[in-house]
């Protein structure tokens, strides 16, 4: 695919340029579109056992590929190596999990006819839905996408990928990976690259369903876009994810947690932590444990210690998500939050270094609104009960953790949460556990990738009925006569009136 207009990519930490790409339109994209279609007609010959066989294929590219991979990562988000190849090794499990699992999952199977249709034999099974569009994050540019696109080849999808434009690189080698390790099957994953307008024209392709990960705001314009045709969305939008912590928790382990959960990737995780729930009696020294915690964090920027140890985190990969942090620190300090580890003066573009926020208003945009910054609000309740109550309420609900002395406590709390995802005793753990489903609901979108749901989010159910033997009474037919067929009707009925 050619283009006449191109832009480049830039690294966040130097602002140097990483690489050039072509800004795809609309008929660039649907030729991608095409292409993948008549690819899938392959792959769909291919059988359960061939497509199995071509993504792990793949999938062992992609591990004895990870650090051509990382490096892409690593120069377009800015994240440290050692981050960018724990995503490349996430995203490595689950395309292995889907790939062993889709044949159990979709395949046919027989299910029960019941009694009034004991005649029939009654099997479900999936079939592809055709092509996917993936519209992807710059924030996890590997694992994220291919919660979608992995699950989706699997179902038996070819797929077209449009990653963000602020990390298009690694868009293109994942597809240059596929079609330099599964060669028979090329053109069944593409990448197209480009601003808004090109996710704007793949969602308007005519693509069989889009995967986008993004924010809510821009999750509700993808949205319209596929309601003009009825083309179904699977939309993450992000999350203000809040952990609880019970008196009786091990506040070592709770602050440790709380503290890689919302620092790590300069915090901008879409179940990242941003909000603390802790009981009153531990409040004050579980702020302490997490403020020591995360004072010795290694981030980039002026004043960074530099001693031959890697940063734990980068830079802010979106330029613009600094004026974000800025705003939130400024309104919750001007509405009476105080900020025992940091201030103003930790935001130095394009780095942050880490803010501990305490007594936030609830109502502070801090608390409502997605930060996705490298700041954490750690607020007192009476008890679990109000962490609950104040967790649930949050126009978001993707992940959440719970620390208790008890897991069973901790899992009962866990069972009273909106999220869709909960960790207990960890935050995050969900992500790395490839049967589980991840996904949520209000503005943190809706539809699931990986696990089961995953699977299936990209194929369709059809139903099949096999005639077996005559039915005794066949109430789908003029022949059999009226009276029986009532008498029939009434017996059943009667049965059912009983039950």
């Amino acid at each position: 695919m050619k283009s006449a207009e191109s832009f480049t990519s830039l690294s966040p930490a130097t602002g140097e340029r990483v690489a050039d790409h072509p800004v795809h339109g609309p008929e660039e994209v649907r030729a991608a579109v095409d292409r993948a279609r008549s690819a899938a007609r392959d792959w769909a010959g291919a059988g359960w056992k061939g497509r199995r066989a071509a993504l792990l294929t793949f999938k062992r590219a992609l591990a004895s590929r990870a650090h051509e991979l990382a490096d892409t990562v690593a120069a377009e988000t800015g994240k440290p190596m050692h981050d960018a190849r724990a995503e490349v090794l996430l995203a490595v499990v689950h395309l292995d999990w889907a790939a062993r699992n889709a044949r159990r999952v979709l395949g046919r199977r027989r299910v029960a006819s019941g009694a009034l249709s004991v005649h029939q034999r009654s099997l479900l099974a999936y079939r592809p839905l055709g092509v996917i569009g993936v519209i992807g994050p710059w924030n996890y540019p590997v694992y994220t996408p291919m919660g979608s696109i992995g699950h989706a080849l699997a179902a038996g999808n070819g797929v077209v990928f449009k990653p963000s434009e602020l990390t298009p690189g690694t868009g293109v080698l994942l597809a240059r990976m596929w079609e330099e390790t599964v060669p028979e099957h090329a053109g069944l994953l593409r990448t197209v690259t480009g601003m808004g307008k090109t996710g704007e024209a793949l969602a308007a392709s005519g693509v069989d369903k889009v995967a986008f990960t993004g924010s809510a705001a821009t999750a509700r314009k993808v949205a319209a876009v596929c309601a003009r045709t009825l083309t179904p969305l699977l939309a993450e939008g992000g999350g203000k994810d809040a952990v609880l912590v019970g008196a009786d928790a091990d506040l070592d382990e709770a602050a440790d947690a709380i503290v890689w959960g919302a620092m790590s990737n300069a915090g901008q995780t879409c179940a990242g932590v941003e909000r603390v729930y802790a009981v009153e009696r531990v409040h004050k020294e579980l702020c302490e444990r997490i403020v020591n915690r995360a004072r010795e964090l290694r981030t980039g920027g002026p004043g960074a210690a530099r001693d031959g140890e890697p940063d734990d985190y980068g830079p802010l990969t979106l330029p613009s998500q600094t004026g974000t942090v800025e705003y939130h620190l400024k309104e919750a300090l001007g509405a009476g939050a105080r900020a025992p580890l940091g201030g103003p003066e930790s935001v130095r573009p394009p780095f942050v270094h880490p803010l501990v926020l305490v007594d936030v208003p609830e109502d502070s945009p801090a608390m409502r609104e997605e930060t996705f910054g490298p700041v954490v609000a750690v607020n007192s309740v009476r008890d679990l009960d109000e962490a609950v109550e104040r967790a649930n309420d949050s126009p978001y609900a993707l992940g959440a953790a719970v620390f208790t002395g008890s897991r069973r406590e901790g899992l009962a709390v866990a069972e009273r949460l909106r999220a869709g995802a909960v960790s207990v005793g960890t935050v995050l753990g969900f992500a790395a556990v490839p049967s589980l489903p991840f996904g949520g609901s209000g503005e943190s979108g809706y539809g699931r990738v990986h696990g089961d749901e995953g699977l299936r989010s990209f194929a369709t159910p059809r139903s099949v009925t096999v005639r077996r033997m005559r039915p005794y009474v066949d109430l789908t037919s003029y022949a059999t006569p009226g009276e029986k067929a009532a008498r029939a009707v009434e017996l059943a009925r009667r049965l059912h009136a009983r039950r």
